[in-house]
């Protein structure tokens, strides 16, 4: 499903270029779960972008679901974003002032089109995506009525709404305590059992990683260990 080839990734400071990404190979098939790991400064941030179709990178081929999406323009990346991949941040991102369901269905909103089951509403499909989290009783309280955990339910079930090919959480527990951590990690290991989603976490935190199925280690833009999770 993931396809990385050669990719690099220079960034120009003034006159200092900054080599982000040194020559990554790497290949994530469906249904997988996978945790990319790295300390600050290892490229796992620049990467993350780039699966995401959130930058481009400076040489390599990206090819995803086995289009290959290296070159693309802005408008073209947008699209195959929107389409293939759903984004689980560290701050939630939920809109305030407006209740879960609503913040469900905004990715079905901003897609313009209607859903592809014929006479499924947006709310329904919010509704379902909501229900799979374990949200069915919260649907129409309000972030600020939410506790850190049921936010992160609730930006995961955005995150599904579109039935995207990838699930790409980003520090997903970062602002949660040790138990609500868990109960994510939880939530994410059986929707890729469950559903078979493919799941790929970036983190620093090696208890979160045990929760993959395998984790691919960063340091300097380069990967160091890519290995099974027993």
């Amino acid at each position: 499903m993931i396809a990385l080839e050669g990719i690099t990734k220079t960034y120009r400071m003034g006159k200092v270029e900054v080599h982000a990404l040194q020559g990554i190979d790497l290949r994530i098939g469906e249904g997988e779960f996978v945790a990319i790991m790295g300390a600050s400064g290892s490229g796992k941030s620049t990467l993350m972008n780039i699966i995401g179709c959130l930058d481009v990178p400076t040489s390599g081929r990206y090819l995803l679901d086995g289009a290959d999406v290296s070159r693309v323009d802005d408008d073209q990346l947008a699209g195959i974003r929107n389409r293939k991949i759903g984004f689980v941040f560290q701050s939630f991102n939920l809109i305030p002032r407006t209740s879960a369901l609503h913040n469900v269905e905004m990715p079905l909103i901003y897609m313009g089109r209607k859903p592809a089951a014929a006479g499924t509403t947006r709310a329904s499909r919010a509704t379902q995506a909501l229900g799979a989290v374990g949200l069915a009783d919260r649907i129409h309280h309000q972030p600020t009525e939410l506790s850190g955990g049921q936010q992160q339910r609730a930006a995961i079930a955005r995150a599904l709404v579109t039935d995207p090919a990838i699930l790409l959480a980003d520090e997903p527990t970062g602002n949660l305590d040790s138990a609500s951590s868990v109960e994510i990690m939880r939530l994410l290991s059986a929707l890729n059992v469950g559903q078979g989603r493919t799941i790929v976490l970036i983190t620093h935190e090696q208890d979160i990683a045990r929760f993959a199925r395998r984790v691919v280690e960063l340091r300097d833009g380069r990967i160091v260990r890519d290995e099974k999770v027993a």
